[in-house]
């Protein structure tokens, strides 16, 4: 909590006294399945704008602020002094520049988090945006049963009560296979299509947050980020920013991507040694150590 604390005062400076400080945060996912709920095939989604609408006396509804996603599908909506927002929702709307807001899933509550020294803090839970289509690796209805032949019956053999039911193994789903890949394998310009919700150009103060700029500046890159050997720092950021990636690929890596962003944020921010044990940790896991798992990176076609 004290992280979250320090992280949102550097973002957006101390309260003042009299006025103090609201901060609306959560996320935005993608239903690509286009279900109305959160599933294995949903992701963060970028640049969708978020609304925060208050009700009025003539029962209509006025929107306060509204902000976009970044990269990681975050939003953080400031609004100054300590309006009630215990009537308001959180919502999606129209015009943002992300491909996946076509349509809009229902408005969440505020929930106040917390209450210090004039900063509040509200969380909301994830909204949902859906594409104009949905993506065709989702479950799709059954085809409809052909009418019944009226050529007669063809009998067959009677099957051995040893002999098992043929069955038919479903294709294994890439995003569902571990899988755990380290940094050279990133590097490769022949495995670039693996890199799905950033690229080597996002700059790490927008991936990894303002403690992270504080440390390696606002212009550095990911892909500038996983050429980093020779300094500690320099190799958390690296191995870091792999398991970012290798989270993103599998649903099975170890490691969250929230979990990643905050390990790396709670390291720049305690000694040397937390800075070289949180690096080997992910080091370990993007070499396959933790889950005995292989890279299953093919070349980009």
């Amino acid at each position: 909590m004290n992280l979250v604390l320090i992280s949102l005062l550097v973002i957006f400076g101390a309260p003042s006294a009299v006025t103090g400080l609201t901060v609306v945060t959560g996320a935005v996912f993608c239903d690509q399945c286009k279900d109305g709920q959160i599933s294995i095939f949903d992701v963060p989604t970028h640049g969708v704008k978020v609304q925060i609408v208050c009700p009025t006396s003539d029962g209509g509804m006025q929107v306060l602020r509204e902000e976009t996603t970044s990269w990681l599908g975050v939003y953080a909506i400031r609004l100054d002094g300590a309006p009630d927002l215990s009537s308001c929702l959180a919502r999606v709307a129209a015009g943002g520049k992300s491909n996946c807001s076509t349509a809009a899933g229902p408005p969440k509550s505020l929930r106040l988090v917390f209450n210090v020294f004039g900063l509040e803090m509200y969380t909301v839970d994830i909204l949902l945006s859906q594409p104009a289509a949905v993506m065709p690796f989702c479950s799709r209805t059954p085809p409809s049963t052909p009418p019944i032949s009226s050529s007669p019956p063809v009998s067959l053999p009677p099957r051995s009560r040893h002999q098992p039911p043929p069955s038919r193994a479903l294709a294994p789903m890439p995003y569902l296979q571990i899988s755990a890949c380290p940094y050279q394998k990133w590097s490769m310009p022949e495995h670039r299509c693996y890199w799905k919700v950033v690229t080597p150009d996002t700059k790490v103060a927008v991936v990894f947050g303002p403690v992270a700029a504080n440390r390696y500046g606002t212009e550095m890159t990911l892909g500038q980020a996983m050429r980093g050997r020779g300094d500690p720092y320099r190799t958390l950021l690296r191995e870091a920013t792999t398991a970012l990636l290798n989270s993103y690929d599998s649903m099975v890596f170890p490691y969250q991507p929230l979990g990643i962003i905050q390990g790396l944020n709670m390291a720049l921010s305690g000694s040397n040694r937390q800075v070289l044990r949180t690096a080997l940790r992910f080091l370990r896991a993007n070499s396959g150590a933790t889950t005995h798992a292989s890279c299953r990176f093919t070349s980009c076609k």
